[in-house]
């Protein structure tokens, strides 16, 4: 993640979220497999980019995908928490974020619809579309990632068998 620190345009955008005291918890709690902290850097930095690319709004794209998983939460929910906050958690993230930055209708509709089709509200703008589909993916490659290291020796074991098996 070195890479999106080294990004100034980008660090310039989201500076003052970066460096928020209550943002910066958000470091301490696991998310997909790492911290909601960087699965937002990540989710943020790779809209924000492709943003640029389309000539969408980047510093909309940049500061809501920063803050489309702003929620507390902690690490001894029950499954069914964690399920239900799937579908509320949008509305959180809303808040929280309200709370503490000034948002435009464009930010506000990234954060809130960033769990299409998850949840029941559709996105109104490309780039809430854009976070929407980043945030999908970032997460895929974050649960797999977390998968095979937590059973990676069993994955070479597997993997070794089915090799045997077929030749």
């Amino acid at each position: 993640m070195e890479h999106i620190f080294k990004d100034e345009n980008y660090c310039t955008l989201v500076n003052d979220i970066l460096n928020n005291k209550d943002f910066i918890k958000t470091d301490n709690i696991e998310h997909h497999g790492t911290t909601r902290f960087a699965h937002s850097l990540r989710v943020s930095y790779y809209s924000y980019i492709l943003a640029c690319k389309l000539g969408l709004n980047s510093l909309s794209v940049a500061r809501a995908g920063l803050l489309h998983d702003y929620f507390m939460s902690s690490e001894d929910r029950t499954k069914l928490e964690r399920f239900i906050s799937t579908f509320i958690h949008p509305k959180y993230a809303l808040r929280n974020a309200s709370a503490q930055f000034e948002l435009s209708d464009l930010e506000k509709d990234i954060i809130v619809t960033h769990m299409f089709p998850i949840n029941y509200r559709i996105p109104k703008y490309a780039e809430s579309w854009l976070v929407s589909f980043v945030d999908k993916g970032v997460g895929f490659l974050e649960f797999y990632y977390s998968f095979q290291q937590k059973f990676k020796y069993a994955l070479r074991y597997v993997y070794l068998f089915i090799f045997l098996k077929l030749h």
